[in-house]
């Protein structure tokens, strides 16, 4: 699954709405662009675990789970969950 997900794709929950940009993949997780943060969190890169992407489909990466429960998974570049 991996090799399927490429910079720029877009990422979205199960429910089509968008979650971010994939800037890269690192390791076992792939790092979102830093235009998709927003509020306090605004200009860094969060992170999503490649576990939750239920499939690729075309240019767009999706997510086991919906977009507003998805958010809630993003994580730090330490690996710490993002404080919503």
């Amino acid at each position: 699954m991996t090799d399927k997900v490429k910079e720029n794709m877009e990422v979205i929950g199960a429910d089509g709405v968008h979650v971010g940009t994939v800037d890269r993949v690192e390791g076992e997780r792939i790092k979102l662009k830093k235009s998709d943060s927003s509020g306090r969190h605004e200009g860094h890169h969060h992170y999503i675990e490649l576990g939750f992407v239920a499939g690729v489909e075309g240019n767009k990466v999706r997510l086991s789970a919906n977009a507003d429960i998805a958010v809630t998974l993003e994580e730090e570049p330490s690996g710490k969950p993002v404080d919503l």
